[in-house]
């Protein structure tokens, strides 16, 4: 199911997720517009009178040109898929529907991709602060033995 907002009552919440599937079948399989390709329907989100629904969709392909030309033949077909919308719900008043492209998906790789650059280097400051230390420290490690960290037996003989 999709996410809403709290204030929508849970009865705004089935007709919203409704709305949301059948949309997503009127546009894959009734929807003959070249300009809508693959969109998934992300959420709905719907006034508490019904007047208005807002459809926010993703597409694979996040170009500027492929969402204009999107948007546009969505909000052409609007009033089509509103007509098959109704032939579907039966409830008193169907609202209009207003498309919106969600650029949360998107946001949220370039986020992620922020966060793995900022891993990232503080990985990098983190080596150079051990090289740094251990550069300091490479006189206390001379006297020490490498595989068990004691001091070398230098009066033992070896037999």
């Amino acid at each position: 199911m999709a996410k809403h907002s709290k204030s929508i009552p849970s009865r705004g919440l089935r007709v919203a997720d409704q709305i949301q599937k059948d949309l997503s079948e009127l546009i894959a399989y009734e929807l003959k517009d070249p300009r809508v390709g693959m969109i998934t329907l992300a959420e709905v989100q719907l006034t508490p009178d019904y007047a208005h629904a807002k459809i926010y969709f993703t597409l694979l392909k996040d170009s500027p040109d492929e969402v204009k030309q999107t948007l546009e033949g969505l909000n052409k077909a609007s009033g089509y898929l509103r007509n098959m919308l109704g032939k579907r719900l039966h409830i008193h008043t169907l609202p209009q529907l207003h498309f919106v492209h969600d650029t949360s998906a998107r946001r949220g790789i370039e986020m992620s991709a922020l966060i793995d650059q900022a891993n990232a280097s503080r990985a990098a400051d983190d080596e150079e602060t051990l090289a740094k230390q251990a550069g300091g420290d490479a006189d206390a490690d001379a006297d020490t033995d490498t595989d068990t960290g004691a001091a070398p037996n230098k009066g033992a003989d070896s037999e």
